[in-house]
């Protein structure tokens, strides 16, 4: 049985929301987004863990010690393109894995169109900005509550 805790994670540079690329990613900061995430989780009866990391390895970590959390949110950023390594640790989950992206991805750079995530992923919300985790918190309650999983 899963906790009522649901885990955001986030990747490489969203340490710098809100002073970089404004015009893909908005003026929020991280941790406005994290008090977004916070207060929507708590109005559906969930705590968030969330964290943000610069190295692959310790998003892989992070992954793997997931135990029973009611679910994942999760923008793996640049690393969304280009790692095998947190495809493969997303493939073990029992549960619910949202992925996030701020901006549009299918609207931006070739590259960036390709997901290692979306694969492994229960759903993906690209291009709705901090309403985008928001949106994820809410569909990770809804398949709690119906009992479904991954």
């Amino acid at each position: 049985m899963s906790d009522q805790r649901i885990v955001v994670l986030n990747g490489p540079n969203l340490n710098l929301l809100g002073a970089r690329e404004r015009e893909h990613y908005g003026g929020q900061t991280l941790g406005e987004v994290e008090e977004r995430c916070r207060a929507r989780a708590a109005a559906l009866g969930f705590a968030i863990d969330f964290r943000q990391t610069n190295s692959e390895a310790e998003l892989v970590g992070w992954i793997q010690e997931l135990g029973d959390a009611a679910g994942l949110v999760i923008n793996a950023a640049a690393y969304t393109h280009t790692s095998i390594a947190i495809h493969d640790a997303l493939r073990l989950l029992a549960c619910p894995v949202i992925e996030v992206h701020l901006s549009n991805i299918f609207a931006r750079e070739r590259f960036r169109a390709r997901s290692y995530v979306a694969p492994v992923a229960t759903g993906s919300i690209s291009g709705l900005g901090a309403t985008g985790y928001e949106l994820a918190i809410e569909a990770i309650a809804a398949l709690s509550a119906a009992g479904d999983g991954s």
